[in-house]
């Protein structure tokens, strides 16, 4: 099955609905299954001072807060209403990364199917048992976070599903939750982990897709790849490693001022990669050797067959040097040959005639 490809606007729309629209309508027209934003309230998410990310002052002015920033790219109630309807009628998915509980709220409230979580908040875990209460499936990112980090959260995760509400919260019951064979089912229903390393762009030599194998080998669930890198060959990568979720940014434009657009891709290179991932998906096929129908035809052409070297008399018992493999496939298999060696020859062969199943005196 191909991967589910998911287009992330995230803050790329500027805090301009109408170029959030347009994100839409370019995730959709790219064949991508879902468009994903982010919610948030600044004053919820980052102190006032906090300073920006290298690759964030590297993208905008280096002097405004992340507070300021982040103020600037809140998406109230009324924009997710739209892009939730836009959506609709585009076909694709509506997705967003809440980063905090109130955040939660608003998503359940305007109708979201799962929600996303991000790499930075995989250490919050009011938040995680937020978003478990809400039985909603969820998608973890894990950049930052080593396997302890994971197991901590999917253990948070696995009590918010399974605990009633009124249950207090304490880490002996995440613990306890995560080892139960209910949990583990629910976790491997809902939960899907998204391996990622969290730099914008991120370089080649520092994603290490080989730990997706490790996430899924550790904790027996899907596993898919929140890329940061740039163009889209580690995305189709993840692909045939069995990513079933391919997460990238998505810009109209990459010299759009603003935190992510120079890690993002453009609309042409969205499509590239969601025809890319369907073509990997389509060649990974099934876990079997088998002669494909394909190359029947091609099989007997392909191979070779035993063929007379000399002139051969009857009688004459055969060597090795009367012997040569030539195609097409269709008589004898060289691998044959030394089951003759020592036989006679139970008539005359030409050379180059082949030898047939009945050209030796199968009885010698």
């Amino acid at each position: 099955m191909s991967p589910t490809v998911i287009a992330e606007a995230g803050v790329n729309h500027n805090g301009s609905l109408d170029l959030g629209l347009a994100l839409v309508d370019a995730a959709a027209d790219a064949g991508a299954q879902v468009v994903k934003f982010q919610t948030f309230v600044a004053d919820r998410l980052v102190g006032r001072t906090t300073p920006k990310a290298l690759y964030q002052q590297a993208q905008t002015e280096a002097s405004e807060s992340q507070h300021a920033m982040l103020r600037r790219l809140e998406l109230d109630r009324s924009a997710h209403v739209r892009l939730i309807r836009h959506c609709a009628d585009r076909g694709i998915e509506f997705l967003s990364t809440p980063f905090e509980e109130q955040s939660v709220d608003l998503l359940v409230d305007v109708g979201i199917r799962r929600l996303k979580i991000p790499s930075g908040e995989i250490t919050n875990g009011p938040l995680l048992l937020k978003a478990a209460r809400t039985g909603l499936p969820v998608i973890l990112s894990t950049g930052m976070s080593d396997l302890s980090d994971i197991e901590q959260a999917l253990g948070v995760l696995t009590y918010g599903y399974l605990a009633p509400a009124r249950a207090t919260p304490t880490r002996a019951a995440f613990a306890a939750a995560y080892q139960t064979r209910q949990g583990q089912a629910l976790l491997a229903e809902r939960v899907t982990l998204l391996h990622c390393t969290s730099e914008y762009p991120a370089p080649v030599d520092s994603i290490n897709l080989l730990a997706m194998d490790t996430l899924r080998a550790r904790f027996g669930l899907a596993v898919g790849l929140s890329d940061h890198s740039e163009g889209i060959v580690v995305a189709l990568a993840a692909a045939a490693r069995g990513a079933t979720i391919i997460e990238k940014h998505v810009t109209l434009d990459r010299t759009l001022p603003g935190p992510d657009h120079r890690a993002s891709i453009e609309p042409a290179e969205l499509r590239a990669l969601v025809e890319g991932v369907a073509t990997v998906a389509r060649a990974l096929g099934r876990p079997e050797k088998a002669v494909q129908t394909c190359e029947r035809a091609n099989r007997d052409l392909g191979r070779k067959s035993l063929v007379a070297a000399v002139d051969i008399p009857a009688g004459t018992p055969l060597s090795p040097d009367h012997l040569i493999a030539l195609r097409p496939g269709e008589g004898l298999s060289p691998m044959d040959l030394w089951d003759l060696v020592g036989r006679p020859a139970d008539r005359h062969y030409r050379a180059g005639e082949a030898i047939g199943s009945q050209g030796v005196d199968a009885a010698a």
